[in-house]
């Protein structure tokens, strides 16, 4: 169980974090959740490749999210998904902060 208030924060110039868990199922995949806040107009960094897939579950503001060149904008409820070495990146373009999770699962992503 991990409850909010426990969290750990991370502050950094682009975003605030808060790690959830990181570790392996019993099946042997690595599985990292944390939650991230950003700032109107922010992006956490450049967009990327690894090789474990993400997933984004908006819950407050606009986010656009860009996967191999294809941008979808997404608000609370959604859910974004990005496979394995697939170019993606994530940018608040709303007036407000916006806050996800992301479950990022698979190799180094624990």
């Amino acid at each position: 169980m991990y409850p909010f208030d426990r969290l750990p924060v991370h502050t950094s110039s682009t975003a605030l974090t808060r790690a959830v868990l990181k570790g392996k199922l019993s099946t042997g995949e690595s599985l990292e959740v944390h939650e991230t806040t950003l700032p109107p107009g922010a992006a956490p960094h450049p967009p990327h490749r690894h090789p474990h897939s993400e997933m984004w579950l908006i819950r407050e503001g606009t986010v656009d999210i860009t996967v191999n060149d294809l941008t979808t904008r997404l608000g609370p409820g959604s859910l974004g998904f990005v496979s394995s070495n697939d170019e993606h990146g994530i940018k608040n373009v709303g007036l407000v902060p916006a806050t996800y999770f992301v479950v990022a699962m698979g190799p180094g992503a624990s």
